[in-house]
């Protein structure tokens, strides 16, 4: 077994470790959220946690690890009446970012439970992570039905499986840890509200830790079990506190004072719900219980707000999450008073460890700096060169109904179009390929009930065989490829007009926030085309890029579509069973070279024939239109909407109108 880097030995990342400690000393806070750039330490802290936590009692031979001084009831390996015990090392199971849910929660053996009767259940990974850690890395790629199965487990402490009536339930009682790096994507914020504590880690900016943080790594990697020996020490010294913090937390008193500091600081975040309050009652309660001491103080409450509210209080998906320490401070300040806890202001250490205040995050959606306004309230053009001018501010975003790539897909899952899937409602049946892990039990059924007498059944089961399965076939929604291709021409300059550019397309990434889309951003001026921002799951980025899109110069529109044409060529190799919707935000003009737009036209026919599914914001505006974007639409096979129509509700209609474009040119 390889020895792990040592606990106390990560450097600089107070905060993650004390948060890992009150997971270890009241696992009822609900886990930890570890938020982060790579290479931060953040698996490294996580895995060396278990070697931490103290042994725990089991019931010898239980795949459940139940306690024997109280075993589960309903065990599939019970009942324990006369259990041996056994104690082992806690456990730390990974999940895989692939498992299937079958992996996560258990399989029943389908061919005995038909044949026989019997409830044969193979654990999954729930099951071993019972009383231990389970540790997901990269949390945010984790496919959404295995994070609702995994949170709802954590909050009930107990898996269900149950499947065509077979009924398995048994204890699942363990440590939460998600990491995660937020470029790659966000959780969504239900599913943020689910962990008990959010920690923000980066890299130090300070020489000398970091030079430090190398000269342990090298050392480890040098020799791994003379590292660890050096640190013998404070690894027992922190293992036995947190068996005396365990030991003294259902002696810690949270009085009123502190109880009323918690809901007022609650309410001045404006949280929603109750989690937010139960989670920083047990935090502060935990924190007190690792200082050793019995009562909780208000720096306990301050420092339970700091990891317990920063992923919570977010609005917007584009909103940087922090808390507002001044804020936190005057909320907790204003609701000291008819305090019965000893020493409310007095000093503290949140627990007894360094609590450096994380980055305060913005308050709103509003990103980075915005260009001086002028006289008339306008941002003045920028010193960047001939023609081109500030970025303009997007307007506010508004909710728009979704657009569809039609057909039936087989991608990644997600929200927006029709796609084949593991979960979703069942379409019909179809002979297994590989391991079978949804039974079509009337399909099945059928299929072995004319052979029966021939096999000579005698009993009430019946004889199956390995062809009598069948698969359930099953509808669900995928993510889907959502690549932007935007003007940034001259033409489209005008502050009101791209401020209503922007904010329509800020509209549509937060409409693929939700349907879990990946995004890219391809944009086009002056006399070429970039590639503002690769494919990516980060609408974070996406929106980002946006906001500091600067505009002017010509039109080489043929040129963007060619580096979108490029841009999907390339993502078809490397994802080809993720379908792509191209959003081309422009007012249909061209200008620069020879032949502009015809060669504009030939650029859009490639996605024609290639039946890309494409729609076409149509951002003309004046008195007197052209009708150029609707053209374009024309030649790639897709329709063309307004601005207006963008947020209205006849956006419904262009819904029909791409799914009837491409049945059409299908024909």
């Amino acid at each position: 077994m390889s020895t792990r880097f040592p606990f106390t030995a990560v450097v600089g990342q107070q905060d993650l470790q004390l948060a890992l400690l009150l997971n270890a000393v009241a696992p009822n806070i609900g886990g930890v959220l570890v938020r982060g750039e790579k290479g931060t330490a953040k698996s490294t802290a996580v895995r060396a946690l278990a070697a931490l936590l103290p042994e725990v009692e089991v019931v010898a031979g239980c795949r459940f690890s139940c306690d024997p001084a109280a075993p589960d009831p309903t065990c599939p390996d019970g009942p324990h009446t006369v259990a041996a015990a056994e104690a082992r090392d806690a456990r730390m199971v990974e999940l895989p970012v692939g498992a299937s849910e079958d992996r996560l929660v258990g399989a029943l053996d389908i061919e005995r439970a038909l044949a026989e009767g019997v409830k044969a259940f193979e654990p999954g990974l729930l099951a071993a992570a019972n009383r231990g850690i389970l540790y997901v890395d990269e949390v945010n790629l984790l496919h959404d039905h295995l994070v609702d199965v995994l949170l709802d487990a954590a909050a009930m402490g107990a898996s269900y499986v149950e499947r065509e009536g077979v009924s398995v339930r048994h204890a699942a009682r363990f440590l939460l840890v998600g990491t995660m790096n937020p470029e790659e994507g966000e959780l969504r914020p239900q599913l943020l509200d689910r962990f008990g504590l959010t920690v923000e880690v980066a890299a130090s900016r300070e020489p000398d830790q970091r030079v430090e943080v190398v000269r342990r790594r090298l050392a480890y990697d040098d020799d791994p079990a003379a590292f660890a020996a050096r640190w013998a020490d404070e690894e027992s010294a922190v293992r036995q506190r947190i068996v005396a913090a365990r030991e003294l937390l259902p002696k810690v008193r949270l009085g009123d004072g502190a109880l009323k500091q918690i809901a007022a600081t609650c309410a001045a975040f404006e949280v929603d719900g109750m989690r937010a309050d139960i989670v920083m009652a047990r935090t502060a309660t935990a924190l007190a219980a690792w200082d050793g001491r019995s009562d909780v103080l208000a720096e306990d409450v301050r420092q339970a707000a700091l990891l317990a509210l920063p992923h919570r209080r977010r609005r917007n998906p584009f909103d940087a999450p922090g808390l507002d320490e001044d804020k936190l401070d005057q909320t907790l300040e204003e609701s000291a008073g008819d305090d019965d806890d000893p020493d409310p202001d007095g000093p503290g250490g949140g627990g007894g460890q360094p609590s450096p205040s994380p980055e305060e995050g913005p308050q709103g959606g509003d990103t980075g700096a915005q260009p001086e306004a002028g006289e008339d309230g306008e941002p003045q053009p920028s010193a960047g060169g001939a023609g081109e001018q500030a970025p303009a501010r997007a307007a506010a975003p508004f909710r728009t109904k979704a657009l569809t790539v039609p057909g039936v897909g087989a991608g990644a899952a997600g929200r927006r179009s029709r796609a084949r899937t593991e979960r979703g409602r069942t379409t019909g049946a179809l002979r297994p390929r590989g391991a079978l892990t949804k039974l079509h039990l009337a399909a099945t059924v059928r299929a072995a009930a004319p052979h029966q007498r021939a096999r000579g059944r005698s009993g009430p089961g019946l004889v199956l065989r390995r062809d009598d399965l069948r698969q359930a076939a099953r509808e669900g929604r995928e993510g889907n490829l959502v690549l932007f291709v935007v003007d940034a021409s001259g033409s489209m300059a005008a502050r009101q007009r791209m401020s209503a550019v922007k904010g329509a397309v800020l509209s549509l990434l937060l409409d693929a926030y939700q349907r879990r889309d990946k995004v890219g951003l391809v944009t086009f001026r002056g006399s070429a085309a970039e590639v503002a921002l690769p494919p990516t799951s980060s609408v974070d980025a996406a929106a980002a890029r946006l906001e500091s899109l600067p505009t002017g110069g010509r039109t080489p529109l043929a040129a963007g579509l060619l580096k979108a044409h490029d841009v999907l060529r390339v993502e078809r190799l490397r994802d080809p069973s993720r379908r792509a919707l191209l959003v081309v935000v422009t007012d249909g003009r061209a200008t620069g070279g020879p032949e502009p737009v015809a060669l504009a036209g030939r650029a859009a026919r490639l996605f024609g024939a290639e039946s890309v599914a494409s729609v076409v914001v149509d951002c003309e505006s004046g008195p007197v239109r052209l009708g150029l974007a609707g053209r374009l639409a024309e030649e790639l096979g897709g329709t063309a909407v307004t601005l207006d129509e963008l947020r209205a509700d006849a956006i419904a209609g262009l819904v029909r109108d791409v799914r009837g474009t491409t049945s059409r040119r299908a024909a």
